[in-house]
């Protein structure tokens, strides 16, 4: 861990169990807490925090599998269940999203760039341009793989891209929604689960996987959730996992897809960022370019910009007063 990101582990744990067992039990006055657990580093920290502040007993895990999951992401969140000692479900969530229309919108996007696009296809999508390399403009790519195994990328139109988007937002409003129903007959909270740089990045659904009643480490970055998988004592399949989307039918970082840098990176430059350093203290940290760390500073200016409405309440036209908190 780079010594920025440095911290107490055992104290951050206790500090954060002591949290939310006063939001859970005081602020919401709830019984337990609902998690769905992906076999990701983020989930599987939030489910031992959730643990060690309330106990397994009050703890329910949701495993929520869909067509183009990956086989180890259901492997990874049993083994995380049993270790914790929880109750969980899994529910394979592709009839709904078929039922949704998710993976026929998706296609049919698809094929208006890869017409032959077909079931035995797999896809992804990539972001094109990085701000390291200066480029002003970023636009995103499809990348399949045909069934005799040959990969091919074409970018995508606007409108295109923008439907695959909202198709495949069907799976984080689905997986929540499941949440919720579970919370609902339980008189349990949802947890969130994102960490500091996709909090802050705007890295979510909005209604979906960021919809949430507690979001236990989202002050936290990404190398410091690691450090805490640690801590807790979590299995290593668990810790060593790279992290993936696991949204799309192609294995798919999430440096591929949002992010300008691999986490460990990200996590110093934006850290950098937020304490007021300049680029060029920055870029002895990081091993680039003070002007590259700039664009990176000013990428993440635009993201945070572009990605705000998903932070936001309700806009109401007009303040009803006697509810506001």
């Amino acid at each position: 861990m780079h010594p920025w990101l440095e911290m107490n582990g055992a104290e951050e744990i206790d500090r954060i169990s002591r949290g939310m067992r006063e939001v859970v039990g005081d602020t919401l006055r709830k019984k337990g807490v609902v998690v769905a657990v992906s076999g990701g580093i983020d989930s599987s920290v939030c489910a031992a925090l959730s643990v060690r502040a309330l106990g397994a007993p009050r703890v329910f895990a949701l495993i929520l599998p869909e067509a183009d999951s990956s086989p180890e992401s259901r492997v990874r969140g049993e083994i995380l269940c049993r270790h914790l000692g929880v109750r969980f479900e899994a529910t394979e969530i592709t009839p709904i999203l078929s039922a949704f229309g998710c993976y026929r919108w998706r296609d049919e996007a698809i094929r208006s760039v890869f017409p032959e696009f077909g079931p035995e296809w797999k896809s992804k999508i990539v972001l094109s341009g990085s701000p390291l390399a200066g480029d002003r403009m970023n636009f995103f790519k499809v990348v399949v793989r045909n069934p005799a195994g040959d990969l091919l990328e074409k970018r995508l139109p606007l409108d295109a891209y923008l439907q695959v988007v909202a198709a495949t937002n069907f799976k984080q409003r689905t997986r929540k929604t499941l949440e919720y129903f579970h919370a609902d007959r339980l008189n349990y909270a949802v947890i969130g689960t994102p960490n500091r740089l996709e909090y802050d990045q705007g890295f979510f659904v909005k209604n979906g996987d960021g919809a949430a009643d507690l979001k236990p480490i989202a002050h936290l970055y990404k190398t410091q959730v690691y450090a805490l998988a640690g801590d807790l004592g979590l299995p290593e399949e668990i810790r060593t996992a790279t992290p993936t989307t696991d949204t799309y039918s192609l294995e798919q970082g999430q440096d591929e897809f949002f992010f300008a840098l691999p986490y460990e990176t990200m996590d110093v430059v934006l850290y950098g960022m937020n304490h007021g350093m300049p680029a060029a203290r920055v870029a002895e940290e990081t091993g680039l370019t003070a002007d590259q760390v700039e664009r990176v500073f000013q990428d993440i200016r635009t993201k945070r910009r572009t990605t705000a409405p998903l932070h936001m309440k309700p806009v109401l036209m007009e303040p009803v007063s006697e509810i506001e908190l």
